[in-house]
């Protein structure tokens, strides 16, 4: 039994039987252990750089809403994050109409500021949350500028694309315009794999990367891989309606995301990012 084991054993009072590997969860190490008591919990290991508190810290941020479920943190350590398991339930019409709805209602969980009180991740990618009053500047600068300033150390920056985001900084007040909100409580990653149905039949969300922002920018997310339908957003629409103009700012939002794979995975997100990046300049 390794060392995490050993913790994780000696935290529970429970001897642990079994260990095996779980599906999901593209960059941690995930296992269902099993211990003698007859109870199952999910375990993550395989990083030491605080990406495991930031988690938890997410999840405890979205069980504040008291709107939307979310796995609960049994234990959390730098190299560690233990989570209660979640029982798998089918997808329905109505279940993802009832998870667009909560969706929702965690949107209405507000801040005063835009960010979050700590640095988080956005796949295994710092993400930077420090406040700002202004969602323009909060969303230029600790996100497009961000990953930009990584994507040209990394270097995936050629001059075409430099010089289409240098455009873009002067354009983004504009873009944004007219959308302005509170800040309220996002998941900041939430794609098809980042979600679950449990067996009640309720959304569940995983591996936040939560911070204080525009709505806008999660519901985007969610538009990049597929995994919801319109059952999810007819559910959403119903209790939170768009902005006017979302379809608009849509890409710029997913803009982000797509500079982030860009840096994780290498140069075959360039297109897109070039293809996002010329719908505003």
């Amino acid at each position: 039994m390794n060392d995490v084991l050993v913790q994780v054993a000696a935290f529970l009072n429970d001897e642990i039987i079994t260990s095996q590997e779980a599906a999901g969860g593209c960059i941690a190490q995930s296992s269902i252990i099993r211990t003698i008591s007859g109870k199952t919990y999910f375990l993550k290991q395989g990083f030491n750089n605080g990406m495991f508190k930031c988690e938890a810290n997410g999840l405890l941020e979205i069980e504040k809403a008291n709107c939307i479920r979310v796995p609960k943190v049994i234990m959390v350590e730098d190299e560690f994050l233990l989570l209660e398991t979640v029982q798998e339930g089918r997808k329905s019409t109505r279940v993802m109409f009832d998870f667009g709805r909560d969706f929702a209602k965690m949107h209405m969980f507000k801040a005063e500021e835009y960010g979050f009180f700590e640095n988080n991740f956005i796949g295994s990618n710092q993400q930077i949350n420090t406040h700002k009053e202004k969602w323009d500047d909060f969303y230029f600068t600790n996100r497009l500028l961000y990953q930009y300033k990584l994507a040209e150390k990394n270097g995936y920056v050629t001059k075409e694309l430099e010089s289409k985001f240098l455009k873009l900084e002067s354009q983004i007040s504009n873009i944004l315009e007219g959308s302005e909100e509170e800040p309220c409580l996002l998941h900041g990653d939430l794609w098809g794999g980042n979600y679950m149905v449990d067996e009640n039949g309720k959304g569940v969300l995983i591996d936040p990367a939560v911070y204080y922002g525009h709505r806008e920018a999660d519901l985007a997310m969610t538009k990049l891989f597929g995994g919801f339908s319109s059952d999810f957003y007819q559910g959403y629409q119903d209790w939170y309606p768009f902005q006017e103009g979302y379809n608009y700012r849509e890409g710029i939002y997913l803009l982000y995301h797509v500079l982030n794979h860009l840096n994780l995975f290498g140069s075959g997100y360039y297109s897109q990012t070039m293809s996002l990046l010329s719908q505003y300049v």
